[in-house]
C-alpha cells in the first residue's frame, strides 16, 4: 500500500509540471495564470477519470454491498491522498497567478501569508472539502470500517465522474470556445453527470442496501445507524450547494448567449 502512496506522490505533481512545460511552449501567448489554470484542470480531469474507473470496478465486483471487499478501495485512497494535498497547492498557485495578472498588490509582491489568506477566503468551500477528505474520509476508509462497505466507497469514488467535464468546460473557455456548440453540450453533460453521480447517488446507495436486505427504500434510513445517516447528509449538503451554483452559472451563460457573443471571461 505504501507503493500506491509513493506512486500518487510522483504521478500527480509530475503530470502538473509536465503539463505546464508543454502548455508554456505550445501556447506562448498564454500568461502564467493561463498555464497553471489549465494544467490544474488537466490533472483534475485525469484524477477524476481514474477515480470513476476505480469506483465502477469496485461496484461491479461487490455482490454483497456490506461484506465483499476489493483491493482497489484502500489502494486508490492512498494513491489519491497526494493528489488531494497537491491540488490544494495547485489551486493556490492558480489563484496567486490570476490575482497577480489582475494587478493585485498583495500578489504582485510575491507569496505571503496575505496571498494564502486571500486564497483560503475565496476558495474556502473547496479547501474545506479537500481537508475533510484527508482528515475524515481517508482515516474512516483505511482504519475504521473493519473491511466493510467497499461497495459504498466505490460509489463515492464515482462522484468524480463529473470532474473531467467541469475541467473541459474551463479549458474550452480558456481556448476561447465558450460560445461554441461544444461548450454548450459539455455544460449540459456537467449538469447531468453532477446531478446523477453526486446527488442521485445517495438514494441509489440506500436503494442498494434495501434491495439486499429486503427493505423498502423509504424505510432504509430507519435501519441504519444515526452516524451513517448524518455522514451521508454531511456529504450530500455541499453537493447540493455546488449543483445550485452550477445551475446559476448555466442560466447566466444561457442569458448571455441570447444577448449575443461576448468576450472570453
Amino acid at each position: 500500500m505504501l507503493s500506491a502512496l509513493v506512486c500518487g506522490a510522483l504521478v500527480f505533481p509530475g503530470l502538473f509540471c509536465g503539463s505546464r512545460k508543454v502548455l508554456k511552449s505550445t501556447f506562448t501567448q498564454w500568461s502564467d495564470a493561463d498555464v497553471v489554470c489549465v494544467s490544474e484542470r488537466l490533472v483534475s480531469a485525469i484524477h477524476g477519470s481514474l477515480a470513476t474507473a476505480a469506483g465502477v470496478t469496485v461496484m461491479t465486483s461487490c455482490r454483497d454491498v456490506i461484506t465483499d471487499s476489493h483491493w482497489l478501495v484502500n489502494g486508490f485512497v492512498l494513491f489519491g491522498v497526494p493528489y488531494v494535498v497537491f491540488d490544494i497547492y495547485a489551486m493556490y498557485l492558480s489563484h496567486y497567478h490570476t490575482q497577480k495578472l489582475k494587478g493585485h498588490s498583495s500578489s504582485h509582491s510575491g507569496h505571503s501569508l496575505q496571498t494564502v489568506k486571500a486564497f483560503l477566503i475565496k476558495d474556502s468551500m473547496l479547501v474545506l472539502h479537500h481537508v475533510a477528505l484527508l482528515l475524515v474520509f481517508m482515516p474512516i476508509t483505511l482504519f475504521f470500517r473493519r473491511g466493510l462497505g467497499d461497495f459504498f466507497i466505490g460509489c463515492l469514488f464515482t462522484t468524480e465522474f463529473s470532474t473531467p467535464f467541469v475541467s473541459i468546460g474551463k479549458i474550452l473557455i480558456q481556448l476561447g470556445l465558450n460560445n461554441t456548440r461544444l461548450h454548450r453540450i459539455n455544460s449540459i453533460i456537467v449538469l447531468l453527470s453532477f446531478f446523477t453521480c453526486r446527488i442521485l447517488l445517495f438514494p441509489f446507495m440506500y436503494w442498494m442496501y434495501g434491495r439486499q436486505f429486503g427493505i423498502p427504500l423509504h424505510r432504509v434510513v430507519f435501519h441504519l445507524l444515526l452516524q451513517c445517516n448524518v455522514g451521508n447528509l454531511v456529504l450530500l449538503a455541499p453537493q447540493i450547494y455546488w449543483f445550485i451554483l452550477l445551475l446559476r452559472k448555466a442560466n447566466r451563460l444561457y442569458l448571455r448567449q441570447r444577448k449575443g457573443p461576448t468576450r472570453k471571461d
